[in-house]
């Protein structure tokens, strides 16, 4: 399919570029235009200057922006010359309400949206190893199966539209217990006075290792924080994560620490530092 990409972050790159390798992408648009003509140049891809005239183009639109505003101004700019049949595939983290919205917009043009967001941080982008969740029409996802297989290792169909959102929510809830509990261990074991790499092995290896020790823990216990995934970020997410849960009354009281420990962080500059930035509070 003939396949326009919107955003290029940190993840953004990494995908086009996968999505490029497997022979998929027409072109891509980017809100800082320079970004997005550093990235065409190295990929011999078209650098769209206005969503609009991307839409026109393709006949499938990948999104992956970072908040529910952004991802709804995508889609109504999308819907002015999008033509009938294509296929929209939003990876942005936003909430379940945003993807019916999305879907809703979309469907008037008659163009299928599924909601489709990722899990696997920068590497997962860089090596195409990404798990993705998708909300929407198993059919059209069938369609899109190819480009999107590009770049992940692990794609699972949840259900309807705003369901591949929830269950995003899921992993964000679960990480931020992650992020808590790896960062409060590792901080104990510092003031124990144990060698750390040693601790981190050998804990890596056993019941209690999980892929964040593995890949954050030394940078962590060395004070360096970069991202990886930014706290603005998955403090964004959590936000979603406590209105979701306020809508069906269910107690997050995990999400809620968590919450109020990033905007801690966050208050003293440290927003753009990697979620494992979390150390600062516990160290």
């Amino acid at each position: 399919m003939k396949t326009g990409f919107i955003g290029l972050g940190a993840m953004g790159i990494g995908m086009a570029r996968n999505i490029t390798a497997a022979g998929h992408l027409a072109g891509v648009y980017n809100r800082t235009l320079s970004k997005a003509q550093q990235l065409t140049d190295e990929l011999q891809v078209a650098a769209y200057h206005q969503i609009e005239e991307l839409a026109a183009d393709v006949n499938l639109v990948l999104i992956c922006v970072s908040a529910d505003a952004d991802v709804l101004a995508v889609v109504e700019k999308l819907a002015e010359t999008v033509r009938p049949g294509t296929i929209v595939v939003d990876m942005s983290t936003v909430s379940s309400d945003t993807a019916k919205q999305a879907a809703a917009l979309l469907a008037e043009k008659q163009v299928d949206f599924l909601d489709a967001p990722v899990s696997g941080g920068v590497e997962g982008a860089k090596n195409g190893t990404l798990a993705m969740m998708v909300g929407g029409d198993f059919e059209v996802l069938e369609k899109a199966l190819p480009v999107l297989e590009s770049m992940t290792r692990c794609i699972m169909y949840m259900g309807c539209t705003g369901s591949g959102q929830a269950t995003k929510a899921v992993n964000q809830i679960m990480g931020a217990g992650i992020n808590q509990a790896v960062t409060e261990a590792l901080a104990f074991a510092q003031a124990q006075g144990l060698p750390m790499e040693k601790v981190i092995e050998v804990i890596s290896g056993g019941a209690s290792g999980n892929w964040f020790l593995q890949h954050r823990g030394s940078t962590m216990t060395r004070g360096s924080f970069a991202p990886g995934f930014k706290l603005v970020l998955h403090h964004k997410d959590l936000k979603i994560c406590q209105s979701m849960a306020k809508k069906t009354d269910t107690a997050t009281p995990l999400v809620d620490m968590t919450v109020a420990d990033y905007e801690r962080l966050m208050a003293s500059g440290y927003g753009d530092e990697d979620i494992s930035a979390l150390y600062r509070l516990k160290r």
